[in-house]
């Protein structure tokens, strides 16, 4: 990753937290019980919103994203452990969590095939696993926008893929999809799903 993407995330992000991402990441993990595991947890930002769980267990790669989430962990209504690893080789046993949470992540994934399948093995059987991610669009037009701003978005924005069909790489690890919410016109998804071993 450089370094100045992670340090100005949550600047870059803060105007679509207040155009609604902040309450659609309440929403998502709010009522979560038990151990959960959220996947590239960034800077925090879903920290403040868990409610319910017994523990959440958070990863990321990008030390620099670790350091700036630890005052969000420590302030967080549950506990939270922010530990350094890659989604693609999960350091948890079988089983180990009740739900697992991904937001805006999969489209960084270098292998997101490899990260859905870790998250399938340490995700209880029926546990929840859910997503808030942007998507290709069907679009023809601007799917293919999306395919040609692809290469330089990835520069820019440490290797986040615009063009990524996320819902159907979701359909094809298994994942029962029991709901999705669309957001802004289609680019962003809310994807409710239940483990399915």
């Amino acid at each position: 990753m450089s370094k100045w993407f992670p340090r100005l995330y949550d600047t870059m992000m803060e105007p679509l937290e207040k155009r609604g991402f902040r309450e659609i990441r309440k929403k998502l993990v709010h009522n979560l019980p038990g151990n959960v595991l959220e996947i590239g947890s960034g800077t925090g930002l879903n920290f403040p919103y868990y409610k319910e769980a017994q523990k959440v267990i958070a990863i990321e790669p990008e030390p620099i994203m670790i350091e700036r989430s630890l005052t969000r962990a420590k302030n967080a209504h549950v506990p939270i452990e922010v530990i350094s690893a890659k989604s693609e080789q999960l350091p948890f046993p079988d089983n180990s969590f009740d739900a697992v949470v991904n937001t805006l992540v999969l489209c960084t994934i270098p292998d997101p095939v490899k990260a859905l399948a870790e998250i399938n093995r340490v995700c209880k059987s029926d546990g929840k696993v859910l997503f808030f991610e942007h998507v290709r669009l069907d679009d023809p037009i601007l799917g293919r926008l999306q395919d040609w701003l692809t290469p330089v978005w990835k520069r820019l924005c440490d290797g986040c893929h615009l063009n990524r069909n996320t819902l159907e790489l979701i359909k094809q690890a298994g994942f029962k999809v029991t709901r999705i919410q669309r957001y802004y016109k289609d680019i962003f998804l809310v994807i409710e799903t239940l483990n399915q071993k």
